[in-house]
């Protein structure tokens, strides 16, 4: 279902009517001036887009450089000498 519009004076007086909506059918748009503003969903649909996705060791576990060698040795050159 598409979301539905609200004009930010409709959405103050029937702000009710507008969280029944969020609720029931789903995200509805605040509009001010014309311009998209806001939206507005329930808050279990905020839960469900707010979730992790999954912990830091599976992103790199799951990223296409995961088994790549690096080398990571330290070159053994001497520090530059500086004059104090």
């Amino acid at each position: 279902m598409a979301m539905k519009k609200w004009k930010l004076q409709d959405a103050k007086n029937h702000f009710s009517e507008l969280v029944e909506c969020a609720m029931n059918d789903g995200p509805q748009e605040v509009t001010k001036r014309g311009e998209p503003a806001v939206v507005i969903l329930s808050f279990a649909k905020y839960q469900q887009l707010s979730k992790p996705k999954g912990n830091l060791v599976d992103f790199f576990r799951n990223s296409p450089l995961y088994g790549v060698e690096l080398d990571l040795e330290r070159k053994e050159d001497y520090p530059r000498e500086i004059e104090f």
